[in-house]
């Protein structure tokens, strides 16, 4: 991640110094005593749930928001009037949260540069030889006479970054920079930022709904609740979270769950396994203890390891005392409409749609059974969204056909709404109406009678953890509970089919684990069948099956560990690099052949075919370069490694094809 400036540099003075902080929205305290100090060439992550105060402490050392308390010192001049603030913003890029935000959608490419350079009055020389050398940097150039509203959320936020640092800024601070942008973008944003953070020496204060981003920042920060909760390097930080990560496979599954849940109080389900977070033990304790914890089951898999960054935020949150536990969802009785069990729930045969010369989706086949939760992945604009709108009836196919809880969709009338249940990617919700009001409203639409619309109104608001928010405005609501708002109006009528179009984007770590425990239980206990798309990729190890979306064709489709397998098959092992100088080690496996080598924070990951070769080669080859290795291992092929291995391979061959 451009760690060089980090190496045993002098101590020099922070960029900006927070002490005592505090801010208040009425009588709401949205941030209290929080201090900070953010050094030189450093990238500083924030990271909390919402509401933890993340975006009041960036805007106000941005200098765009007074505060009520404490201090903020920012290149030295402190930010105690409107004049100061002014002082200091030709050494600041602020990059607000959401796609696209910053900028203008019916100017092109350049057009929003140039107007950013000269808002920020860039000399003309200045500008042609920045914007030249930022756009190849985001691989933005062939793109350079596009309108923005034309392109895709990972060109959004690659083009917000250009406009951001086109005046040269000294701090950058990017809020939630990475939200709603699919993995290949988002390596793409983070390979840009470390390369600035080395070669020019910017310093960026980041904030992320995506932990797994955490291994990226030099260092991080816990917040929540508008206080610091922990600080240190990712390492550091993971941890305070002492204990250690079982992942079992165990039927029934269900039953399994529910008796984990006795003996230990952080379990989620990824896909067909189960994941376990045993505190306070070694691996081998640890597997052991879930062992005797599951006597009597079928239990066929168990590995311990080390938690992921997100296992450990929520596991710190929850030995703090900060995670409340919602209640377990109720099950259901089986609605009139239930389809036999075992059968496809949906099924997609050669969907295509055009629109004019535009093919969005290209022959798209596969089969959602009952009870199962199917993703779909992809890059921005891969079609994952044209086919949901096709399968629910929104669209009608330009070829093929889909078959939805037994009806063909191309035929498919009023009757169909009873079926199914649609969360678009777009706000579902109509947020000056109370959240009683939206469950009414919805249980209207869909013709429950007043009897059962009141029961399914109690079902939903205890489903989605809303006993006291009866009467708030779904406006006012944090993120993550506006979600679950939004799924409960679309499962209110009991549909056998939920179709969630990106369901979590922007919806911090804990909301999103308690978004996902709520499927797992529909699917696993109702038989709902949960057609999914997202870009998080830990949740894609949540789905019992994907299937990988690009230019509009499904180009894989099985399980996350068939996916994973195949990976290693055809690319090798992924293996992870300590080195004194990740920036320039990153540059020089590249130059050996390692091309898909991607900064870490203070480590490189690459994939290598002969793994054990490389592991006793490399640290000499990187030491004849003057790069020292401290350590060199395998890692766990993720979800992220296989998708942005698959796309950017695809890329690479379309790009030859078309020189």
């Amino acid at each position: 991640m451009g760690e060089a400036a980090l190496v045993d540099a002098p101590a020099q003075a922070p960029v900006a110094r927070v002490r005592g902080f505090a801010k208040r929205y009425g009588r709401r305290v949205a941030v209290d005593g929080v201090d900070l100090d953010i050094r030189p060439g450093e990238i500083l992550g924030l990271i909390g749930p919402d509401g933890a105060g993340k975006s009041s402490l960036m805007k106000a050392i941005a200098g765009v928001l007074a505060f009520d308390a404490g201090s903020v010192e920012v290149f030295g001049v402190a930010l105690d009037s409107e004049a100061a603030c002014e002082r200091i913003k030709d050494r600041i890029g602020l990059m607000p949260q959401g796609l696209g935000l910053n900028l203008y959608p019916e100017l092109s490419v350049e057009e929003n540069i140039d107007f950013f350079a000269r808002l920020r009055l860039v000399a003309e020389q200045d500008l042609a030889e920045r914007k030249a050398r930022l756009l190849a940097m985001t691989r933005l150039d062939r793109f350079r006479h596009r309108p923005m509203k034309q392109l895709s959320g990972g060109m959004k936020q690659k083009l917000g970054l250009v406009c951001t640092l086109i005046h040269e800024p000294r701090l950058l601070i990017l809020d939630e920079p990475t939200t709603g942008v699919d993995p290949v973008s988002r390596r793409d944003f983070w390979a840009i930022l470390s390369e600035l953070a080395a070669e020019r020496g910017i310093t960026a204060l980041v904030s992320t709904a995506y932990m797994d981003e955490a291994s990226r920042f030099h260092h991080m920060l816990l917040m929540y609740g508008g206080k610091l909760l922990a600080q240190g390097t990712p390492a550091e930080i993971q941890a305070l979270a002492a204990g250690s990560t079982v992942l079992v496979s165990a039927t029934p599954q269900e039953t399994a769950f529910l008796k984990l849940r006795e003996t230990f109080p952080q379990v989620e389900t990824l896909g067909p396994r189960l994941c376990v977070f045993a505190d306070d033990l070694m691996p081998d304790e640890a597997a052991h203890k879930v062992g005797q914890a599951l006597v009597g089951f079928d239990v066929s898999e168990i590995e311990a390891g080390e938690p992921d960054p997100e296992d450990a935020f929520i596991a710190l949150l929850r030995q703090r005392g900060l995670l409340r536990e919602d209640a377990r969802l109720q099950v259901a009785a089986a609605p009139a409409t239930a389809l036999p069990r075992g059968g496809d729930a949906v099924e997609a045969a050669g969907l295509t749609r055009d629109f004019g010369a535009f093919r969005a989706v290209d022959a798209v086949s596969f089969r959602v059974a009952e009870g199962e939760i199917f993703g779909l992945l992809g890059a921005n604009g891969a079609g994952k969204t044209t086919v949901i709108k096709m399968l629910t009836g929104l669209l009608r196919p330009s070829g093929g056909y889909g078959r939805v809880a037994g009806v063909d969709m191309r035929e498919a009338g009023l009757a169909i709404k009873e079926r199914i249940g649609y969360m678009s990617q777009a706000f579902s919700l109509y947020t000056d109406l109370t959240v009683r009001e939206n469950i009414d409203l919805y249980a209207g639409i869909y013709g429950l009678r007043r009897d059962e619309a009141r029961q399914r109104r109690g079902w939903v608001i205890a489903m989605a953890g809303l006993e006291g928010h009866e009467a708030d405005r779904a406006a006012s609501l944090p993120m993550g509970l506006r979600q679950r708002l939004a799924l409960g109006c679309a499962l209110v009528h009991r549909p056998r089919v939920l179709f969630l179009d990106e369901p979590t984007s922007g919806v911090d770590p804990v909301g999103r684990r308690r978004f996902w425990d709520i499927l797992f239980r529909l699917a696993r206990e109702e038989g709902v069948a949960v057609l999914v798309t997202t870009h998080y990729m830990s949740e894609a190890e949540h789905c019992d099956r994907l299937a990988l979306m690009y230019a509009g064709r499904i180009v894989a489709d099985a399980t996350p560990a068939q996916m994973k397998r195949q990976l290693e098959a055809e690319a090798g092992r992924v293996l992870e690099l300590e080195v004194s100088d990740p920036a320039r080690a990153a540059a020089r496996l590249r130059a050996l052949g390692f091309r898909d080598a991607a900064l870490f924070g203070k480590r490189v990951h690459i994939l290598s075919a002969a793994a054990e070769q490389d592991m006793a080669r490399l640290p000499q080859m990187l030491g004849e370069a003057g790069i020292q290795v401290a350590r060199i291992a395998p890692r766990q092929v993720s979800m992220e490694d296989v998708f942005v291995y698959r796309v950017s391979a695809l890329e690479a061959s379309e790009r030859e094809a078309s020189a």
